[in-house]
């Protein structure tokens, strides 16, 4: 977990280019898999960070799921480029923790570690409710609406069943929570102490009622800001946390194979 830290305030502090890519994403159609193609590539951007991006968006919405093996040759393929970039982009996300390197036995998404997750939700809930009391303090009537609107979309993929995109919806609340206190950096570091709680947390979505009590804790989180009650947005915000802490148990026990055991000597979550 330090190591994630340390990472996020390098990002903070400096936002320089990647050097170690060394070929640009240019279209090369000929080559390139219709599954390929379908995936956009910003000009000027690395064919390395790409497949990164995506790699790691696959794996956090678990659409690569945990255990899965990861073919760096068909992925090469898809994108029509050498195993070099690809190789990069695995050896990053190794250095995250979410892709497991097995030398004769090959490479892996990793499993979700049982044992960090308490402290990776302790972490981002002392982050997060120092942002949302500085958002009840500072909100403005247009920001207010802007979280308001964010609810009526929460809404909208629960009826339709959209896990996914309540997923992102979620994620753009709290982000324009930070944006409302004047702090969007503090979302920034979040979103790098949390990657492992977000792959537990789309496990519990699906359990009957929950995206609806979410969407309940969020609204309830919004009202504090509106009041501009500090005190009442970070009660708020807790409670809709500690969902997760006592949920891990239970959803280990439902997807076993999803998590690593604790390490010898480390207590379970209960």
């Amino acid at each position: 977990m330090e190591r994630v830290l340390k990472k996020a305030a390098q990002t903070m502090a400096t936002q320089a280019p990647e050097s170690e890519q060394t070929q640009t994403a240019t279209p090369r159609a000929r080559r390139r898999t219709a599954a390929a193609v379908s995936r956009p590539v910003q000009r000027g951007t690395t064919v390395a960070a790409v497949i990164y991006r995506d790699l790691r968006n696959e794996i956090v919405s678990l659409h690569r799921k945990p255990g899965e093996p990861i073919a760096e040759k068909l992925i090469a393929q898809d994108y029509g480029v050498s195993r070099t970039p690809v190789r990069e982009a695995v050896l990053r996300l190794a250095d995250e923790g979410l892709i497991e390197i097995f030398p004769q036995s090959g490479t892996f998404v990793s499993r979700i570690p049982l044992g960090a997750l308490p402290e990776a939700i302790a972490i981002r809930k002392a982050l997060e409710e120092a942002t949302v009391r500085y958002a009840a303090q500072r909100a403005s009537r247009s920001q207010i609406a802007k979280l308001r609107a964010n609810l009526e979309l929460q809404k909208e993929m629960e009826a339709a069943g959209n896990f996914d995109g309540f997923h992102q919806a979620d994620e753009a609340f709290h982000a324009l929570i930070a944006e409302t206190a004047g702090y969007p950096g503090f979302w920034t570091i979040t979103q790098q102490v949390k990657v492992q709680v977000d792959r537990f947390r789309l496990l519990t979505l699906p359990v009957l009622g929950r995206v609806n009590a979410v969407i309940a804790e969020h609204t309830a989180i919004v009202d504090a800001i509106a009041n501009h009650d500090p005190a009442a947005a970070a009660k708020a915000l807790d409670d809709h946390l500690d969902y997760l802490q006592v949920t891990i148990a239970d959803a280990q026990k439902a997807n076993p194979l999803y998590f690593t055991a604790p390490l010898e000597g480390e207590a379970a979550p209960v």
